[in-house]
């Protein structure tokens, strides 16, 4: 049920015995915005006999100004340092998590700099406030508005000055994208490119305001658009178009198909080492390109989420080893699920259990190898400076190649010669 602020900052400050018992029934949104309404000498004595933890959550909600006025009328310096410690450590710990979204993201890119005020404000209290603001930081803020404690929107300058100042401000707020901090990184990236040139409010989980960032100012962290990283991931130059010419085609392309087909040799050069083995059992060969093509196919589905981490800034090499476990399990229980199918079929199609069991059991270490090096080698091309899409493809296939060609030629020259 809505309630009215001013009303409930007069019952607040005439019912002396009942104020707290009053205060703690509002919900935390309706605590933060009455609390700016009351007298210095209620908001004191409502901070000092809450708990540190309701005064944490309280002081959370408010604007800076706010916010250190509220601080400063914590009585004991050692309570007022703790309660300070633990709202840093929340707002660094929820900023940091929000700026995962690119390595080289500062908590300097998430800006303070605004003043939270209610609808019902006139533009004549908006000014006498971005005047206190600007006294005490030497900063115009942001006017961002809220209605009993939640976010509406914003109030751009432009209006506080050309407009009657008995008007409220409720009349011209106008809507501000937002995000919480514990958005997906791919949802941070789409409303950056959707609000070029604007601002986005990062809000915290229930729903407070954490800060704003420029959206400009985070786009400039990428350098690599997500067009550009899907040529480099298909090993092609960026400005090259549809309808280039066939020799521009072929000057673009060649160095990597010179490079596929030595690799290539490499994968060749591992068959022949089984050779004999072939010979003797040429039931091999028909299995070989079904091995080969699991293998490149698991490596390229985590290569594609590896590549996508990577460009979004979500994982780099020191930070990369659970992705790596995960993919190596995700390769196992899928190489089980792929090795009990392809078992099976061969057994009953050749009526031979022990070749069940080798094409199975190569199927099941060719895919944990898959999500080993579909993990590994873009975080590696990354880490020595080189573009993780554009090498990666070539040296993930030959590995997936060599290692899956050498575990089932292998196990096959063991186990049915």
């Amino acid at each position: 049920m809505d309630i009215d602020l001013r009303a409930t900052a007069h019952r607040l400050t005439y019912h002396a015995r009942e104020r707290l018992v009053l205060f703690r029934k509002l919900s935390l949104p309706e605590q933060s915005a009455v609390f700016p309404l009351l007298s210095p000498y209620v908001q004191h004595q409502i901070v000092n006999e809450l708990t540190n933890h309701d005064v944490v959550c309280l002081i959370d909600h408010l604007d800076a100004h706010h916010a250190n006025g509220a601080l400063a009328k914590i009585e004991t310096p050692k309570r007022r340092r703790l309660v300070t410690e633990r709202l840093k450590e929340e707002r660094l710990g929820k900023t940091e998590y929000f700026l995962r979204f690119h390595p080289k993201a500062a908590v300097t890119l998430l800006n303070f700099n605004y003043l939270l005020l209610p609808t019902s404000a006139t533009i004549d209290e908006a000014a006498a406030a971005i005047d206190v603001h600007h006294a005490e930081t030497g900063k115009i803020p942001e006017v961002l508005v809220h209605e009993r404690g939640e976010l509406k929107g914003e109030v751009p300058l432009s209006v506080l000055v050309r407009e009657p100042n008995e008007n409220t401000i409720e009349r011209y707020v106008t809507r501000v994208p937002t995000v919480t901090y514990r958005a997906e990184i791919d949802q941070i990236v789409r409303l950056f490119n959707s609000t070029k040139h604007g601002k986005i409010v990062v809000l915290d989980a229930d729903g407070s305001v954490l800060g704003i960032i420029y959206s400009d100012d985070a786009l400039s962290l990428f350098s690599n658009t997500p067009t550009s990283a899907l040529y480099d991931f298909a090993g092609v130059a960026e400005n090259e178009r549809p309808f280039d010419s066939v020799m521009s085609k072929v000057k673009h392309r060649y160095k990597w198909l010179i490079i596929n087909l030595g690799t290539g040799f490499l994968a060749a050069s591992v068959v022949s080492l089984f050779e004999n083995t072939i010979n003797e059992l040429v039931l091999l060969a028909i299995y070989m390109p079904i091995v080969a093509g699991m293998g490149g196919n698991a490596a390229t589905q985590a290569l594609a989420v590896t590549v996508r981490g990577i460009n979004v800034g979500e994982i780099e090499l020191r930070t990369g080893i659970p992705a790596i476990l995960n993919e190596v399990g995700a390769g196992l229980i899928n190489g089980i699920i792929n090795g009990v199918i392809v078992a099976v079929v061969a057994t009953l199609w050749n009526q031979d259990p022990l070749f069940g069991l080798v094409i199975g059991t190569a199927m099941v270490t060719n895919l944990i190898i898959a999500g080993f090096f579909g993990t590994v080698v873009p975080l590696l091309m990354k880490a020595l400076g080189k573009d993780p899409a554009t090498s990666a493809t070539v040296f993930i296939t030959t590995a997936t190649d060599v290692f899956g060609f050498f575990m089932f030629l292998g196990l096959a020259t063991l186990v049915l010669l």
